[in-house]
């Protein structure tokens, strides 16, 4: 998938090196997909939401406690707390999946599309694919992963342009950045809901196709 104008400039030009940072961080995260213990519930959804919520008020705090420090010391805080919020998210996906029956289904590809759906839509459609009521978890190649992986960072580093310029406005800034943290959390637990509530197919892993490694 050949990358857009706006996202070889962020590759090429001294701003494209946020961008090789956070994907660094983002390829160190995701080369492992947390456990859980939570049970198959006889209530799914309501647990879910319950898990959700506990993990949207913990994100909310980290995010508003690193923001709390002004200026540069704030900036330096994003991405460790980019970092921290998605541990806490991946356990939320891992636990609602676990709650929801679907542990078996819990891969890389699916904590990738439970994350960062709603965030880039477009770049999961190589990942994951609804049909009718049934999701099919694709097995891409590496180089359609790294392209994945590269739109979503380019997604988040525009958003935490803002986050930077919050950093210099201690309390009003930390109140934002929190607020978006439990907002952002919330749409990864439905984004994650929806998934390990219907039917999953994963797509086979042919002999010619890279597998996702990081």
């Amino acid at each position: 998938m050949p990358s857009t104008d706006t996202e070889q400039k962020a590759l090429t030009t001294p701003a494209g090196r946020p961008l090789e940072k956070l994907l660094e961080a983002l390829e160190r995260f995701l080369s492992e997909v947390p456990d859980t213990v939570e049970p198959v519930s006889a209530t799914p959804e309501a647990r879910a939401k319950e898990i959700a919520r506990h993990a949207s008020r913990k994100a909310a705090l980290l995010a508003g406690g690193l923001a709390l420090p002004p200026g540069p010391l704030g900036y330096i805080t994003i991405l460790p707390d980019l970092v921290g919020i998605w541990k806490i998210q991946a356990q939320m996906v891992a636990d609602i999946a676990g709650t929801c029956g679907g542990k078996a289904y819990l891969s890389r590809e699916q904590m990738l599309y439970c994350l960062f759906r709603h965030a880039a839509a477009q770049a999961m459609r190589d990942i994951v694919i609804r049909v009718g009521e049934r999701f099919l978890i694709r097995r891409p190649a590496l180089r359609t992963t790294q392209q994945v992986l590269r739109r979503i960072g380019l997604r988040i580093t525009q958003r935490l342009t803002g986050d930077a310029i919050a950093r210099w406005l201690p309390i009003v800034g930390a109140l934002g950045v929190g607020a978006y943290a439990y907002y952002d959390t919330g749409q990864v637990a439905r984004t994650a809901i929806d998934l390990f509530r219907h039917e999953i197919d994963v797509e086979p892993l042919m002999p010619d196709r890279d597998q996702l490694t990081f």
